[in-house]
């Protein structure tokens, strides 16, 4: 199941249409709109400083959240737009959308990697490189799993593992179509250097002398 859902808390917006949403900027709030799920519209206002954070803190737009409004039920809704100000980049709207326990969503869930201690290619010295900490899932509403796991313990230096090696819950299935890695266990930069050192070919110098001259004289004249 899924762990904390954030809670987003919001205002309920008395007005409509520009005159609202000018005062409510000047208030320091953005106004916003939750639409779906088979109810009115609800138009609401957002803190901007506790926005702001959001936004810079990443992945707003695939964060499933909590909404809280005074006087109504909480509710499950993802973010479909946000709008911003074409000359200081700083956002003026915002679209959420309701969310029943069947509609599926795109989400960034995060991988969390077991078995380090019995990783036969660590053991060896080599390193792990995490290449994606989170993936994104197409996952329903009602089950969103906490994380997925990558089991680290029969990897060898050089293996990898991909999103195929990993369970997935069920309904779940990655946003992208191929086989990508998540992690991999590569050789310490040491071994590695002296295995390119190894591969080197060796060349057998000729020190050059009156006889290498001429010798190499007549070839080129044949």
């Amino acid at each position: 199941m899924a762990g904390e859902i954030p809670d987003l808390h919001a205002l309920e917006r008395t007005g409509t249409g520009k005159g609202a949403a000018r005062a409510a900027r000047r208030a320091h709030l953005v106004p916003g709109i939750v639409f779906g799920g088979d109810k009115d519209p609800l138009p609401i206002n957002l803190p901007y400083h506790d926005l702001i954070k959001r936004l810079k803190s990443g992945r707003f737009k695939s964060t499933l959240f909590n909404l809280k409004v005074d006087g109504h039920e909480d509710v499950r809704v993802i973010c479909r737009d946000v709008q911003r100000d074409i000359v200081k980049d700083l956002p003026t709207h915002l679209d959420f959308m309701r969310l029943r326990r069947t509609s599926k969503i795109n989400l960034f869930i995060p991988v969390e990697f077991i078995g380090e201690e019995d990783c036969p290619g660590l053991k060896k010295g080599g390193v792990m490189t995490v290449i994606r900490p989170e993936v994104e899932l197409v996952v329903t509403a009602g089950d969103i799993p906490e994380k997925v796991v990558a089991d680290l313990s029969k990897l060898e230096i050089g293996d990898t593992v991909t999103i195929s090696a990993i369970d997935l819950p069920a309904g779940a299935k990655p946003t992208i179509d191929r086989d990508f890695v998540i992690c991999n266990v590569s050789a310490p930069s040491a071994l590695a250097s002296a295995d390119d050192e190894d591969e080197v070919e060796e060349t057998e110098v000729i020190e050059q002398t009156d006889d290498t001259v001429e010798e190499e004289k007549e070839y080129a004249e044949e």
